[in-house]
């Protein structure tokens, strides 16, 4: 049953980055001589999923990717001619409009509660000159990361932390921070983007996950 669910929730997810792709394809129209910084990678693969824009863009000599990871070494065995650089999603390594995309797919849910997540923005704001991210929606009665239905929604933080560890899922515990679309709105207010266009990505009918992109100008 297990496994029935997890090839299930994997197929799913790869339905679904998938379309964000050609969203994205679609959305920011990126040029062959344009730079992308994509925040957050994988420094190592669990799904063929994973690092997803890595795989598919045809110019990766243009992709700067940023992980908390020291070690690149099997990253880069797989992608030679992206950069790559260590350094915190809060606080980027790099000067401000460095990129002309700043990218960042399912990652800021990660990086720690809301005033990290309002950081984590202003960066992607500060280095690139226009943005784009992704985020499931809490409010998806399915938690997407561990296959969950409803508990996330109706325990508090606490609760559902403790319910994660006593099925052996504590590697999610202090590790998912979900947005509401509200919530995920606010955030974007106090991190100074205004200029914005948010897309609900629907399963079923309703919104699992949001793809928000802006342009400074």
């Amino acid at each position: 049953m297990k496994s029935a669910l997890r090839h299930f929730a994997n197929a799913v997810s790869g339905k679904s980055r998938e379309r964000k792709w050609h969203q994205f394809l679609a959305l920011m129209k990126p040029q062959p001589d344009e730079t992308i910084l994509d925040i957050g990678v994988n420094t190592t693969e669990y799904t063929d999923v994973d690092n997803y824009l890595e795989k598919r863009y045809p110019y990766p000599e243009k992709i700067s990717v940023v992980g908390v990871s020291e070690d690149f070494t099997e990253f880069n065995k797989r992608y030679p001619a992206v950069r790559t650089f260590s350094s915190d999603g809060r606080n980027l390594c790099f000067e401000s409009d460095s990129f002309d995309i700043s990218y960042s797919n399912a990652v800021i849910e990660h990086v720690g509660p809301q005033p990290d997540q309002q950081r984590f923005l202003e960066e992607m704001l500060r280095v690139g000159k226009r943005g784009y991210l992704t985020t499931p929606n809490r409010l998806f009665p399915i938690e997407t990361h561990t296959s969950i239905p409803l508990l996330h929604m109706v325990l508090t933080r606490r609760a559902f932390d403790t319910f994660l560890r006593l099925i052996g899922k504590g590697w999610a515990t202090d590790y998912i921070f979900l947005l509401s679309e509200r919530e995920l709105r606010s955030l974007l207010r106090s991190a100074g983007i205004r200029n914005y266009q948010l897309v609900r990505n629907r399963f079923l009918g309703l919104p699992m996950t949001f793809t928000v992109t802006w342009h400074k100008q």
